[in-house]
């Protein structure tokens, strides 16, 4: 494998990774606050839809991108009320949302545009353009440095600069700031945030309305970005390999970042099954390549590698004590 193939495999890898890491920071703020979300999956293929309708139907780009952080928000909205305010159970409430939005946008997509469950095809305004960065053609030709920056950092939707810019922000809010410093405490011991006079309910509300707002993000770049329409279920399972992702990272951003990024890795692989061959000289399957992933998470939660624990109080609504 020559170094601009690499750089190629790599470029893919950042690609298909960035869904990925939004929904994982999305679970990861949730689940910090002790709400379970496995209707990431439902979020980002509901704002993937209305992102792409409404880019397609207005020529613009940036009212998707609303219109698909929009509606990630009312869903987010209603797994809040169901979870928080009435206490349901938050699996359930998850799983609620993502069969809804798969039978929604189907049905919406072809009532609106009769294309079978599709959006037209998105040109122009109406999706999200590579940015050259600065210096990026005149570099090109240096040696190393300037294919490394042409091809691999350079040329990426201004959606991914984003989603890599939201891993040290998060872990500032989480980890430098009293929001994050609450935020963490409200997923181990509720209570305790309780008795110092802050509101659990409203820090719970607030994380699950991030979360809203990233899946909103991930979405908008499957459909604007990484593809250039809608189509039927076309996040493919992404919002559950971000949740393992979020599982092998254990609830901490950097390691989401790298995390996510292996799990783009293997997705990039399958994409390209000869690369392995030629490396190691064995034909590999691409379901093989596929399954990784989740083999990898199984051997986190074995314990091989450290235990993944979760905040102490994910999955259980607080009731205030009289």
């Amino acid at each position: 494998m020559d170094f601009l193939t690499l750089l190629q495999l790599l470029d893919t890898t950042v690609r298909l990774a960035t869904p990925l890491l939004l929904a994982c920071l999305a679970g990861l703020y949730s689940e910090r606050a002790g709400i379970f979300d496995i209707g990431l999956e439902g979020k980002m293929l509901a704002a993937a839809f209305f992102s792409a309708a409404f880019a397609y139907s207005t020529g613009s780009v940036w009212l998707g991108l609303l219109a698909g952080i929009g509606v990630s928000l009312v869903l987010s909205g209603i797994h809040g009320l169901a979870s928080i305010t009435f206490r349901g159970n938050q699996l359930i409430s998850g799983l609620a949302i993502t069969m809804l939005a798969g039978g929604m946008t189907v049905l919406i997509a072809q009532d609106w545009f009769k294309q079978g469950g599709r959006t037209p095809q998105l040109e122009g305004a109406a999706r999200f353009e590579p940015i050259t960065l600065p210096f990026a053609e005149t570099l090109r030709e240096v040696p190393f440095i300037g294919p490394l920056y042409y091809e691999l950092i350079s040329g990426h939707p201004i959606l991914v600069y984003i989603a890599f810019a939201l891993v040290p922000l998060t872990w500032w809010i989480l980890f430098r700031t009293r929001f994050g410093l609450r935020l963490r405490a409200v997923g181990e011991n509720p209570a305790s945030v309780d008795t110092a006079g802050v509101s659990v309910v409203a820090l719970r509300y607030s994380a699950v309305m991030i979360c809203g707002v990233l899946c909103g993000l991930a979405g908008a770049y499957l459909a604007t970005a990484l593809q250039a329409g809608f189509v039927k279920d076309m996040t493919a399972g992404r919002g559950y390999i971000a949740l393992a992702a979020l599982i092998f990272a254990k609830w901490r951003p950097w390691y989401a970042l790298w995390a996510t990024l292996l799990f783009g890795l293997f997705q990039a692989l399958e994409l390209r099954p000869d690369l392995i061959q030629q490396v190691i000289g064995v034909k590999v399957q691409v379901q093989l390549l596929g399954a990784l992933p989740y083999i990898l998470t199984v051997v986190i939660l074995a314990g091989f590698v450290g235990k993944a624990i979760p905040p102490r109080a994910g999955g259980e609504p607080y009731v205030k004590e009289r």
